[in-house]
C-alpha cells in the first residue's frame, strides 16, 4: 500500500493508471464517492488490490503463504478455508493485498455514548480492527456510586465482533473534570471501596473485559493518594480476572505541579497499571490558536519520556481522528474552532477551491479558505501521511498499540493504512 500526494493535472485514471490498480479501487479506500474532484495536495492510500492463484500439485497452504508474504492463518480466513490441509490442485484462491509489515498492535478507541444509536454503527464499522472499545463514560459521585449509563448494546455489538469492552470511570462533573471530586474521592478510603465494590459489580454483571480510569485535573497535592487509589483497585481487579489501565495527560518529563499535570505520575501508573493510554493530542484545541491537534515533534517528546519510565508494552499512544476549523484572525477568548474529520476537511478543501499543504515538521495537513462572508480560516486536520507517520514511530518504539479519540468522525483511509500495517491483536 502506498500514500500518494495529489498533483496539479493529476486525475482518478492517471493514478490509477500510474500504480495499476482500479479507480474504484483508490476511491473505495479513501472514501471519496461523493468528492467533486481531487484536491492538489490531498492524500490518497493506493492499495494493492488482492490476486487470485489457482493451487498448483505439491502446493501447500504454508508454502502459498510464504511465496506472497502472508500467512497460513490470513490466507485461510481470508478464503475461508476452515482445513488449510484440505486444499487441492485447481482451487482458485485470492491473495490478500495486505503486508502487516509492522507487526502486531492492540488498538483502542473510544466512543462517546451520547450519541445514541449511532454509537454502535460506529463501532461496527471499524470493528475488524479494533482489539477494546471504551465506551465514555461512568461519572463517579461523591459516596463512591455511578451515574449509569446505557451501554448493553455496544457491549454485545463489541462481544460479537471479538472486541474486549473497557468500563471508563471519570470524575466529569456538570460536563467537567472535577478537582474536588477526586479529591472527596482519593482522601476517603471507604468512599473509595465503595467505589471499588460499584465498579467491580458493573463489570461482573455486564461482563466488561477490564477497567479504565480516566481521572483528570486531579490536585497536585493529591498525587501520592491517586497513586494509592490506583494500587487498591488494580489489585482487587487483578483478583476478579479484570484488567486494569489509565488515561495519561501528555507530558515531556515529571511534572509535578500545574492542575492538568501534577497527579499523573508516569512511573508509577506504569508500575501498577496494565496499560496507560497516552492522551497525545489536543495541541491545537478548539479554544486554543491554530495548529496540528497531535504534531509528530510533540508526540514524540512524550513517547520519549513516556518509553523511559513505562515498560514499553504498556504503552498505547493516543491519536485524534479529527481535526479543527480556525476563524481568523485568532483572539484568545474568541470564538472556539469547529471540530471537523478528516473526511470533511478533504470535501470542504475541494469545495472552496483550497491547496492542501503540509507541515513537514509537524506532520500535520492544513489549508486556508475565506468563507462565504469573507471571513479566512485555518483547518488543521489528520490524512494518510500524518497516521502512517505516527503508526510507523508506536511500531518502531516498540509500543503495546494505539488509541483513537474518538469514533464517528469519518476518517475511511485510517482504517485501511491500519489494517494495511499491522496484525490486530484480538484479546477475546
Amino acid at each position: 500500500m502506498t500514500v500518494y500526494v495529489v498533483k496539479r493535472g493529476d486525475t482518478l485514471w492517471s493514478i490509477a493508471r500510474q500504480f495499476g490498480v482500479s479507480i474504484n479501487a483508490i476511491v473505495e479506500t479513501n472514501g471519496i464517492e461523493d468528492l467533486s474532484h481531487l484536491v492538489v495536495g490531498q492524500s490518497l492510500v493506493i492499495p494493492k488490490e488482492a490476486r487470485n492463484y489457482i493451487i498448483r500439485p505439491r502446493d501447500s497452504l504454508w508454502s502459498v503463504a510464504r511465496r506472497f508474504g502472508t500467512t497460513v492463518e490470513r490466507l485461510a480466513e481470508y478464503n475461508r478455508i476452515s482445513n488449510p490441509a484440505l486444499i487441492y490442485p485447481g482451487l482458485e484462491i485470492r491473495i490478500p493485498s495486505e503486508n502487516k509489515n509492522y507487526g502486531y498492535m492492540e488498538i483502542n478507541a473510544y466512543v462517546e455514548l451520547e450519541a445514541g444509536a449511532a454509537a454502535v454503527g460506529y463501532v461496527e464499522e471499524v470493528a475488524p480492527y479494533l482489539t477494546y472499545i471504551s465506551s465514555f463514560s461512568y461519572q463517579v459521585n461523591e459516596d463512591g456510586t455511578l451515574n449509569n449509563i446505557n451501554d448493553e448494546a455496544m457491549i454485545q455489538t463489541a462481544r460479537n465482533n471479538n472486541i474486549a469492552s473497557l468500563m471508563i470511570i471519570t470524575n466529569l462533573r456538570n460536563g467537567n473534570f472535577d478537582t474536588q471530586l477526586a479529591h472527596i474521592i482519593l482522601s476517603n478510603e471507604t468512599i473509595q471501596q465503595n467505589l471499588i465494590n460499584n465498579v467491580l459489580a458493573i463489570m461482573r454483571n455486564k461482563e466488561y473485559y477490564g477497567l479504565n480510569i480516566d481521572f483528570e485535573r486531579v490536585a497536585p497535592a493529591d498525587r501520592q493518594l491517586y497513586n494509592s487509589f490506583l494500587r487498591r483497585i488494580t489489585d482487587q481487579l487483578h483478583n476478579s480476572n479484570f484488567i486494569a489501565s489509565t488515561a495519561l495527560v501528555p507530558q515531556n518529563t515529571d511534572v509535578t505541579a500545574g492542575a492538568w499535570h501534577g497527579a499523573h505520575d508516569y512511573r508509577a501508573h506504569g508500575e501498577i497499571v496494565d496499560f496507560v493510554i497516552l492522551m497525545t493530542y489536543e495541541w491545537g484545541w478548539s479554544g486554543g490558536p491554530p495548529m496540528a491537534v497531535a504534531p509528530i515533534n510533540e508526540v514524540r517528546k512524550v513517547l520519549n519520556y513516556a518509553a523511559s519510565v513505562i515498560p514499553r508494552n504498556k504503552i498505547l499512544m493516543g491519536t485524534p481522528l479529527y481535526g479543527y476549523d480556525w476563524s481568523l484572525p485568532y483572539t484568545p477568548g474568541g470564538e472556539w474552532a469547529r471540530r471537523i474529520s478528516p473526511d470533511e476537511a478533504v470535501r470542504l478543501a475541494a469545495n472552496v477551491g483550497a491547496e492542501i499543504q503540509f507541515d513537514e515538521t509537524a506532520k500535520s495537513p492544513y489549508f486556508n479558505y475565506r468563507d462565504e462572508n469573507g471571513v479566512e480560516h485555518v483547518v488543521w486536520f489528520e490524512d494518510a501521511r500524518s497516521m502512517k507517520a505516527k503508526n510507523e514511530m508506536a511500531a518502531n518504539m516498540g509500543l503495546r498499540g494505539i488509541s483513537y479519540w474518538v469514533l464517528g468522525e469519518s476518517f475511511i483511509q485510517n482504517w485501511a493504512l491500519l489494517d494495511n500495517m499491522f496484525n490486530i491483536v484480538k484479546v477475546i
